[in-house]
């Protein structure tokens, strides 16, 4: 089809008068005025806060830290963790490795089995490129396959094994599993043992509504008991073997485990959190409440630093607001939390003001692609189309993945910085 003599090629776009950064985030420009709207932004003051904390935490317990990079898959936020302090950084996929060693991480810790040749070929290449990389086994099969392609690489992987629970996701279900696994390990010369990875947060209580707890600490005794097992058979290959494990929800009862003398003589704790960078305002709100109640002794704790702003689209109906963002804008596991709303000010010499208004009572009651439907108290008469809401989510991981760029903000929701991300 021939182009139409009346529209521009697209690559002159440009050249016809269209800015096509217009409304995109550039630094310097407020948030509400200056940005196409739904944005997501990250708060300056509570993401240092976060960063500060966790790095404080992770030392106090002798302990390394290698936060877990899915949770943004932001090269910028990778720099500031180890800048921070991070020891590492842990990822999920090969390709997510590609990723951050691309941009400068030069320790990655795979906390996944890498399966599959492609895969194994993309770490290939990132050793032969000088990473320091770790990943996990949970079954022979996988350190077969393994030893078989780095030995013809003539390459040397380091392995963890996993240890999982019953019912649970991956891992050796029993030590016994894994001290075979790991005897299988030292039979591959491509391979070598370099410790023992866990992953806590798939233990629940025995029964629903039970304290999950005694199970947590049960599971970091288990995993702490198998890697002096894996010692005590003379099984690790490294002079300087790691224990990992720790989400975001269960890290003091795992960091607590781990800080043994007797375990630290031989092994080095490695916790992985990865959500606590910005937290958010549902699930570990949550679970940071827990945690400040455990430990009476931490100070302040994590502050979420993570919110969507969009703005009201129709107020079709007495009660019912409209706004333009929905799922491929935020993280739907638990629905978005209203936080402020902000109206766009009059023009006033220096620039812009833009009022602060409430939204207490506001509640979002159901998401589409892209719409959130927000039930409003019987009393709100001041909303207007065009206000902007500010929004908490919940699990951050599940809303980083759906922006390729993110907004870092100062306390006035100036644009400092933007934030790419790879996913």
């Amino acid at each position: 089809m021939a182009q139409s003599d009346s529209l521009p090629p697209m690559h002159d776009v440009g050249s016809a008068g269209m800015n096509i950064h217009k409304g995109m985030p550039q630094t310097g420009m407020s948030l509400l005025s200056g940005v196409s709207l739904p944005a997501a932004a990250i708060f300056e003051a509570p993401l240092a806060h976060n960063l500060a904390w966790m790095q404080r935490f992770a030392d106090a317990h002798h302990a390394r830290f290698a936060p877990h990079g899915k949770t943004t898959m932001t090269p910028a936020l990778f720099k500031r963790q180890l800048e921070a302090g991070a020891w590492g950084i842990t990822l999920a996929t090969a390709p997510q490795c590609r990723v951050a060693f691309s941009h400068g991480v030069e320790r990655l810790l795979l906390a996944n089995q890498l399966v599959g040749t492609a895969n194994m070929a993309i770490i290939a290449e990132l050793i032969e490129a000088g990473a320091d990389f770790y990943c996990v086994v949970d079954s022979a099969a996988n350190v077969q396959a393994l030893g078989r392609f780095f030995a013809e690489r003539n390459l040397q992987l380091n392995v963890l094994i996993e240890l999982g629970v019953e019912g649970g996701r991956c891992g050796c279900r029993t030590q016994a599993q894994a001290i075979d696994l790991a005897q299988l390990v030292n039979a591959e010369p491509a391979l070598r043992l370099a410790g023992i990875e866990g992953y806590e947060g798939v233990v629940h209580g025995e029964a629903q509504g039970d304290d999950p707890v005694p199970a947590i600490r049960g599971y970091a005794k288990c995993l702490v008991d198998t890697a002096q097992a894996l010692h005590r058979d003379g099984l690790i290959s490294v002079s300087d073997p790691i224990i990992t494990a720790s989400g975001s929800a269960w890290y003091d009862l795992i960091a607590e485990a781990f800080d043994e003398v007797k375990l630290r003589e031989v092994f080095t704790p490695v916790l992985r959190p990865g959500c606590y960078i910005v937290h958010d305002h549902g699930l570990y709100h949550e679970a940071q409440h827990n945690v400040l109640l455990r430990r009476s002794d931490l100070q302040k704790g994590l502050r979420p630093a993570l919110a969507v702003f969009a703005q009201v689209q129709s107020l079709p109906e007495p009660g019912l607001a409209i706004v333009a963002m929905g799922k491929r804008d935020i993280g739907g596991d638990r629905l978005p939390i209203p936080l402020q709303r902000y109206r766009e000010g009059k023009k006033r010499e220096g620039g812009r003001t833009n009022e602060v208004l409430g939204v207490s009572g506001w509640e979002v009651f159901k998401l589409m692609d892209q719409h959130a439907f927000i039930r409003l108290p019987e009393n709100v008469k001041d909303v207007q189309v065009g206000d902007i809401v500010a929004f908490g989510v919940s699990h951050p991981c599940l809303t980083f993945d759906k922006w390729r760029r993110l907004c870092l903000v100062d306390e006035n929701l100036k644009v400092s910085r933007i934030l790419e991300t790879f996913f």
